[in-house]
């Protein structure tokens, strides 16, 4: 097939020089795979592990901020690493993000409190944020657009498979050796990979003076700061209505506004306006929320079924969330080869949403009889439409942008899927609570606002079943608040703009 023709050089970067060797890539893609791997599963690796590490460093009132911190650092980073890989080349960003990520690895590792461990996880965080922006970015220093959508399907399906093997492989070296080697195990895997990539991915040589936007960098780090602590901690470590929640979001929305007007009149903003007036990247966007959205929220609160309403085992209910990764797999691994073999890719997110619509809509029926096929099937189809979906947000909109904006368009279009799922989880968390609280009435008093497996376990066989129900009653709205969301992205979709990718490398980041 001819290449699509390119009528703006400056949205495609100009021409650049040849592709790196074969071999050089596919080392380079492997390398990246690998640190993509160990900072996504690291968001989730802690979690089966937190019971042990309570009682080994104690500190239970300071339980939650082991996760908050590494997802409060790595939300916070990963805008500021897009416009740090633009300005001084991602070769030398990479190696920041790594050597941060495997130091905090260390340092967790090696704590004796939890206050010391909560720091050690922030540090982690700050590089591990990197790794998720530099990792979407390097590609597009490598590959030809056409061919992105392959290996971003493969990425997509890494960082969901990390989602779901996460709790697992925790559970497994808690129990194998101990929790510090979930943190050690990093150091040997994060060097190596960063090796790799050192050989495979080479400098320019490049030297240009820049200007960093500190005032928009400021606002932006308080903005995402303050909406990731009012939404992981809201309604549970503090109260929505409560004096520091309000000021939380008093903050945000202050913030956000003085972000706004300091990038337009920024010499290099860290996150132009300009990008806003993109058809591509805007609704790029809006389906990048709203597929985090509906990942994060699928993933957080289906096990909560699976083992109290189910009664399974968390191993188990690891396992049976394997069909939604396969699902994206398969489609994201399809997308690809459709980019590749037509260089267009408009068709895909609206049948991903169509996909994600016809998941969820399944999903509101599951119940405490609900068989392994039904369940595996319906989640199958529900990664279908994620798998769709993530290729094409990062591959339509570095195509769209000018060169010089790749970084930071990929950094921006991570950071609204995490506010997705952050958002999601925080909103959907409430419902959820909510919901219960209504079916267990005066039962609930009886759990001491606790819904563990092993809590479940010990209560009479009647208040057992109970449970169970509520938790199926609390889980359908979820699914009913996705369903919307799918319809509102379908409706998006059918407004995103096509521009054709074409074939040719554009010149790689310094």
């Amino acid at each position: 097939m001819a290449t699509p023709p390119v009528s703006n050089p400056q949205q495609t970067g100009g021409a650049g020089p040849t592709a790196p060797p074969a071999q050089s890539t596919r080392l380079v893609i492997g390398s990246v795979a690998v640190l993509l791997l160990l900072a996504s599963l690291d968001q989730t690796i802690v979690s089966t592990a937190l019971p042990t590490i309570v009682a080994d460093l104690g500190g239970l009132a300071h339980l939650s901020w082991v996760v908050t911190a590494y997802i409060l650092a790595s939300t916070i980073a990963a805008p500021l690493y897009g416009k740090l890989g633009d300005l001084y080349g991602r070769r030398r960003m990479v190696f920041v993000s790594v050597g941060l990520f495997l130091l905090g690895s260390t340092l967790c590792g090696l704590a004796q409190s939890m206050e010391f461990l909560i720091g050690a996880r922030a540090l982690q965080g700050l590089g591990g944020g990197g790794l998720f922006v530099l990792a979407l970015s390097v590609i597009g220093d490598v590959i030809p657009p056409r061919d992105r959508g392959k290996i971003q399907g493969v990425f997509a399906g890494v960082f969901s498979l990390s989602s779901v093997m996460g709790p697992l492989l925790g559970g497994w070296f808690v129990d194998a050796f101990s929790w510090h080697w979930i943190f050690f195990i990093n150091l040997p895997l994060g060097a190596l990979a960063v090796a790799g990539f050192a050989a495979g991915f080479s400098a320019t040589g490049k030297r240009t003076s820049h200007q960093i936007d500190w005032a928009g960098a400021i606002a932006l780090t308080l903005a995402l700061g303050s909406l990731t602590l009012v939404t992981s901690l809201g309604g549970q470590s503090i109260a929505w209505g409560s004096p520091t929640a309000l000021g939380l979001i008093a903050l945000c929305m202050a913030s956000t506004v003085s972000f706004v007007v300091i990038e337009r009149r920024a010499a290099e903003p860290i996150l132009p306006m300009s990008l806003f007036t993109q058809n591509v990247f805007v609704f790029t966007s809006i389906l990048g929320f709203i597929t985090g959205a509906v990942l994060f929220g699928a993933i957080t609160f289906l096990p909560l079924y699976l083992q109290i309403a189910k009664g399974i085992t968390p191993t188990m209910s690891g396992l049976m969330l394997v069909p939604m990764t396969a699902g994206i797999l398969i489609a994201s691994t399809s997308a690809g080869q459709f980019m590749g073999r037509t260089g267009r890719y408009r068709i895909l997110p609206t049948i991903g949403m169509g996909f994600i619509l016809a998941g969820t809509l399944l999903l509101t029926r599951i119940d405490r009889e609900t068989g392994v096929v039904t369940f595996g099937l319906s989640l199958a189809v529900l990664g279908m439409g994620l798998g769709c979906i993530f290729p094409v947000v990062t591959t339509a909109v570095q195509n769209a942008v000018p060169r010089a904006q790749l970084g930071t368009a990929t950094a921006a279009g991570v950071m609204f899927r995490q506010i997705g799922g952050s958002l999601a989880v925080a909103v959907f968390g409430a419902m959820f609570a909510g919901r219960m609280a209504d079916v267990l009435g005066d039962k609930a008093a009886e759990l001491g606002g606790e819904i563990g497996p092993q809590i479940v376990e010990t209560l009479p066989p009647a208040l057992q079943d109970l449970v169970a129900t509520s938790i199926v009653t609390a889980i359908h709205p979820i699914f009913w608040v996705t369903a919307v969301l799918a319809l509102i992205g379908l409706g998006f979709s059918l407004l995103l703009r096509e521009v054709p990718l074409h074939n040719r490398v554009v010149s790689k980041g310094e």
